[in-house]
């Protein structure tokens, strides 16, 4: 039997009048009439047509949109921002107080180089004034033996005693062509008459010791070799001593002044050259015609030939 409405499916069985009546009714009661439906999309306010787009004048701007949000800084953030504030301040800080260091050192290194000029003259007008003194009355001027000796290593290890390397160690002279600065007393004035036939030390005047600071000087810091390029350099370490600037090093080295020891100890032992012409008898004595030993006076020619 074929029911009208139902399309045909050979695999469902033929379905009863009873049923097919049954879901009618549910169709009626759940589904609306046609004509309803009809009704309401009539009556059903037609949709607004879109709206033209805006001028660019008129667009409302991206902060206005944003505005309305909150955006709260993360705690972490302002800790940080305050934190860099400080170290900022601090560094602006520090640097000013640097600059007026710096003036105030430069100005102290000018009014201390020119006394040091008065007091070299004076020093140089009262041994000439002596000199005049003694050869007035006929009698000879012996000049007062010098605080201050350059030792210069002229030699190598080969063949060195023990004893004799340890003392070149004590003295600073480790390489060969090093020189140093040596205060004179009862005690290295052994060390040095030990060392004789291995070094060649003399009475260095104001002139060498200037060149040997600007021209080789280096300092020791933090048991580092550090050129000496500025005043900095020896303020930071010898600052408490009162020696800021080149001038005070050299006052302090020439004149063996009270700190004296700090002073030699922050200056790295010079490396010189080898000597213009080179040396023409080492292994004998400066007496006999050779190199080694006590030159006096005259070890400021060698140090000249070899800066």
């Amino acid at each position: 039997m074929k029911i009208r409405g139902l399309a045909p499916n050979a695999n469902s069985l033929p379905m009863r009048p009873a049923t097919f009546l049954w879901r009618w009714l549910l169709r009626r009661m759940v589904l609306p009439p046609r004509a309803s439906l009809e009704s309401d999309r009539v009556s059903s306010p037609p949709l607004a047509s879109p709206s033209p787009p805006h001028p660019a004048s008129a667009r409302p701007s991206p902060l206005c949109a944003t505005a309305a949000y909150d955006f709260s800084v993360p705690e972490t953030l302002l800790k940080k921002q305050r934190r860099d504030e400080e170290l900022r301040a601090k560094r602006v800080q520090l640097a000013l107080a640097a600059k007026k260091r710096a003036k105030t050192n430069r100005q102290k290194a000018l009014r201390s180089a020119e006394k040091y000029v008065k007091e070299y003259r004076s020093m140089e007008n009262q041994l000439v004034r002596m000199r005049r003194e003694a050869k007035a009355h006929g009698n000879m001027f012996v000049e007062p033996e010098s605080k201050l000796v350059f030792a210069i290593r002229i030699r190598g290890i080969m063949g060195v005693s023990p004893k004799v390397r340890k003392v070149l160690q004590l003295l600073r002279l480790r390489q060969l062509h090093n020189g140093v600065f040596i205060k004179m007393n009862k005690a290295s004035l052994h060390m040095l008459r030990m060392v004789e036939p291995y070094v060649a030390y003399g009475v260095p005047n104001l002139k060498s010791v200037r060149e040997l600071l600007y021209k080789r000087g280096f300092a020791k810091v933090n048991r580092q070799r550090v050129p000496i390029t500025d005043n900095t350099v020896i303020e930071k370490t010898l600052g408490k001593q009162g020696l800021i600037c080149i001038e005070d090093l050299v006052h302090e080295i020439y004149t063996v002044g009270p700190h004296f020891k700090e002073a030699n100890n922050f200056l790295w032992p010079f490396k010189l050259t080898s000597p213009r012409g080179g040396f023409t008898k080492k292994l004998i004595h400066f007496n006999e015609g050779g190199e080694a030993g006590n030159r006096e006076q005259k070890i400021n020619a060698l140090i000249q030939k070899m800066l």
